[in-house]
C-alpha cells in the first residue's frame, strides 16, 4: 500500500502598510506565500504549487499577488518606511 497526498505551508514574509482594494482602509497587510507539496508516506517531497497573497488586517480581504510583486514588496518592506508605494493608489476625498 502507497500513501500520498498533499500538505500546505504558510509562510509569513512581511508585514506591509498598504490601501486596502476591498475596505479603503490604509491598514497593515500580511505578505504570505503558500506553498504545497507533494507528500510520500506523510514525507513531503517537492512543491506543487507556490502563490503569493497579501491579507488585509482590518478586514480580512485577500488578494493574489505575482511573485515579481512579491519580491518587491518584500525588498520595500525591508528598505522603505511603508508598501504604500506598491499597494492601491491612495485617495483623499474631502467633502
Amino acid at each position: 500500500m502507497i500513501i500520498f497526498g498533499t500538505k500546505g505551508y504558510l509562510y509569513q514574509l512581511a508585514i506591509l502598510t498598504l490601501v486596502c482594494g476591498q475596505c479603503g482602509n490604509p491598514a497593515a497587510h500580511t505578505l504570505r506565500k503558500r506553498v504545497t507539496k507533494f507528500t510520500l508516506f506523510f514525507v513531503p517531497l517537492f512543491p506543487i504549487s507556490t502563490k503569493y497573497l497579501t491579507q488585509c488586517t482590518f478586514c480580512g480581504a485577500e488578494q493574489k499577488v505575482t511573485k515579481e510583486q512579491a519580491e518587491q514588496l518584500q525588498n520595500q518592506s525591508t528598505n522603505g518606511p511603508s508598501g504604500q508605494a506598491h499597494g492601491q493608489p491612495q485617495q483623499h476625498d474631502r467633502y
